[in-house]
């Protein structure tokens, strides 16, 4: 029984759930900070999903589909991704960290399909396991556990959740602020760190503690200049949506509640995304799950 977005922008258990998932991908990328990068913005992460779910998403009986350069290239400039020659740069990274390579046993000899390695899977695995977990804590189910008692499932899943993603607008456009960070390298790891850091949320409040922030650390631990943040940071405070108050003589961030909605609306319609194709590709047709709200 899949879970709707709107139920989970409604409900304070999601809230809880979705700072736990903030602090695991913090800690993902702590684990391959180099590998993680490709997800530390919008497009990045999107290039890689949409990369993806090309080759998991391919017809096995039609050479011409899978993961080509110049298809992903087309993939990437149709869908509003990347220009060509981001697009086109971005698989020329890849290859070069070895998160893909030109298959060793192509369909057809004269064209050179891409493939994901497996360091590269095993990442998205963990991200899609963690997302899966999560998902079970909120409304019971075994999710997490089919996965990893079917690793295969991930292939089905994977081209599913991409093309859920690529055609959300709330997943592509949640807001002026969480674009400001997401679509800038290392702001969503930023995002992350900034929402897990809150221990008390009132959803009523107009602005929500988020506590004393060390920028050095932050720069040091998400890869980020000190000259990128800081703009970030300013940027974000001009549009009113973070600044800092002193608290018992320290000096805490705060971050309006139309941030910290944005970046909710964002994570409830991702993980709506994620269960919908878990449902899709395990389960016959069921009812929808509902959370029930909270005020």
């Amino acid at each position: 029984m899949p879970v709707v977005a709107n139920d989970l922008v409604s409900n304070l258990a999601f809230f809880t759930a979705m700072q736990a998932s903030a602090r695991q991908m913090t800690a993902l990328f702590s684990e391959n900070p180099r590998l993680s990068s490709i997800f530390a913005s919008q497009q990045r992460w999107l290039m890689a999903q949409l990369g993806l779910s090309l080759h998991y998403g391919r017809d096995p009986r039609d050479p011409a589909k899978g993961l080509y350069s110049g298809r992903f290239i087309s993939a990437a400039v149709d869908h509003r991704v990347a220009s060509r020659n981001t697009a086109a740069a971005f698989i020329q990274e890849m290859l070069v960290y070895r998160f893909v390579r030109y298959s060793e046993n192509p369909p057809d000899h004269r064209m050179r399909p891409l493939e994901p390695t497996d360091v590269a899977v095993q990442s998205v695995v963990k991200w899609l396991y963690a997302h899966l977990a999560i998902l079970d804590t909120l409304t019971g189910g075994k999710r997490a556990a089919a996965l990893a008692e079917n690793p295969a499932l991930f292939a089905r899943l994977q081209p599913v959740i991409a093309q859920g993603i690529l055609e959300n607008h709330q997943v592509r456009n949640p807001g002026e602020t969480f674009n400001l960070f997401t679509w800038a390298n290392s702001g969503g790891l930023v995002m992350d760190c900034f929402i897990s850091m809150i221990e008390a949320f009132d959803p009523q409040a107009p602005r929500v503690l988020a506590g004393p922030v060390s920028s050095a650390e932050i720069c040091q631990r998400y890869m980020i200049s000190k000259t990128h943040l800081k703009r970030l940071m300013n940027k974000a405070a001009e549009m009113g949506s973070l600044g800092f108050e002193t608290v018992s003589g320290t000096n805490a961030l705060w971050l309006s509640q139309g941030f910290v909605r944005e970046y909710w609306i964002y994570q409830a319609e991702k993980f709506a995304i994620i269960d919908a194709a878990f449902h899709q590709e395990t389960a016959s047709a069921e009812p929808v799950m509902r959370l029930t709200a909270v005020p």
